[in-house]
């Protein structure tokens, strides 16, 4: 039965909600239940019993792990006690916890692990085949998170490679993050985040090729700054975050539509000064952009697929049940009729408990301390120790009050590059 036969042709649909309540008062009397009740065929008492167990199957526990108030700390106890399903997303968060104090071997080992998950499971998944169902949400399914997650954490492990010595791991590590991004809706947002083919041709280039293809690449989709040519012997080499990036929400009559809340940051750029060389850094790419510019998922289609089912079935629920309540509330008794009655109204409420436990939420698992804006810069320092001081500038281009910082940087000697990551959220 549709939604619409639900509400448009159900017998008494006029009926007020007094009325209805005292028809269901008459029919469930005592005496009255037991005629019907022993009368029920033994695969309706199934049915009951089958839908009720699934209902208890879909309760959730919370967490049990304590809590300490460190990012760190909480995160790996999340890890360690948590789901299987959120290990991925704790290993995100954890690692851009760490990112931000300098902790960069934790971030290594959390990234590694999560990519590792995640390239291994991009085949047939059994908990995400479980959340397409209709009695699952999609919260059930392993999380590896929206490509502008995955990209995220791919380009924080190729700046963490770089960080190494290692510009190679770093180049497919942005090549990675690029992809992650390729399969948009529209085609003019596939692959468009100018950041990683900017290092992708930078890489290339150190490396002795020809990064020129990578370059026109990243300068053809500009969104906020151009980016400059390459500079070569530039030997440190800053990635530069800024602000806190998107959050996820429900929308919906059911909250089966994703949603994105957009980023803020009061930063615009940053300006880096060492030894009398001065850099002002814009933002090159925007993650709420590249979260909202995707188009729609296939989890999208699933999703409103569930809605209409549990419309539909809460519909044909009402139905039965009111128009069972008014035959067996009928005068004269008849025991064929109150069968009938007593068989739509079991019918109701199998159709709404199927409702009930019809779960389209879209999931909101969200990698929540993301940045808002990314950027790169380069200087040529002299090798040994120096202290790098960063502002973080407004629109306006001015810097921000008690917002600047002073890093203690060691340049490498050549033929290796110095990597410092600057982030307004630095601990």
């Amino acid at each position: 039965m549709t939604a619409a036969a639900g509400r448009c042709n159900a017998p008494g649909a006029g009926l007020t909600a007094a009325g209805y309540n005292s028809v269901l008062e008459r029919f469930m009397a005592p005496m009255r239940i037991q005629s019907w009740r022993s009368k029920l065929p033994v695969n309706a008492w199934l049915w009951l019993g089958l839908t009720g167990a699934l209902l208890a199957g879909c309760a959730t526990s919370a967490p049990n792990w304590p809590r300490t108030g460190d990012p760190l700390v909480d995160g790996k106890a999340a890890i360690e006690q948590g789901p299987q399903r959120d290990q991925v997303l704790w290993q995100y968060r954890t690692a851009g916890a760490a990112m931000r104090r300098g902790q960069y071997a934790d971030a290594r080992a959390l990234l590694d692990a999560a990519l590792a998950r995640v390239g291994g499971i991009f085949g047939p998944d059994p908990d995400a085949k479980w959340s397409r169902s209709y009695f699952a949400s999609e919260a059930k399914k392993t999380f590896l998170g929206e490509p502008y997650e995955r990209a995220m954490a791919y380009f924080y492990r190729g700046l963490l490679y770089w960080m190494d010595g290692e510009p190679d791991n770093a180049r497919a590590c942005f090549r990675s993050a690029q992809f992650m991004d390729s399969d948009a809706e529209k085609q003019e947002y596939s692959s468009d985040y100018v950041l990683f083919d900017y290092l992708d041709g930078l890489a290339t280039a150190k490396l002795g090729g020809d990064g020129s293809d990578a370059y026109r690449r990243a300068t053809n989709v500009v969104h906020l700054a151009t980016p400059p040519p390459y500079d070569l012997p530039a030997n440190v080499l800053f990635f530069v975050e800024l602000g806190r990036g998107p959050l996820k929400y429900a929308s919906g009559e059911f909250s089966e539509q994703l949603r994105f809340l957009p980023g803020k940051s009061a930063a615009q750029a940053a300006r880096i000064r060492c030894d009398g060389q001065e850099q002002v850094v814009p933002a090159w790419d925007d993650l709420t952009f590249q979260a909202t510019t995707r188009g729609g998922r296939v989890m999208d289609h699933v999703l409103a697929n569930k809605a209409v089912f549990k419309r539909a079935t809460d519909a044909a629920g009402n139905a039965a049940i009111i128009g069972g309540a008014i035959m067996a509330s009928q005068q004269g008794h008849h025991s064929a009729v109150d069968e009938v009655g007593a068989g739509l109204m079991l019918a109701g409420v199998i159709s709404k408990i199927v409702s009930a436990a019809t779960t389209p939420a879209a999931d909101v698992r969200n990698w929540d301390n993301l940045p808002q804006l990314l950027g790169f810069g380069a200087l040529h320092l002299p090798s040994g120790p120096h202290t790098i001081s960063v502002d973080f500038l407004d629109a306006a281009g001015q810097a921000l009050a008690g917002a600047s910082k002073t890093l203690p940087v060691e340049v490498w000697g050549t033929p290796r590059d110095t990597v410092v990551f600057v982030s307004d959220q630095n601990q």
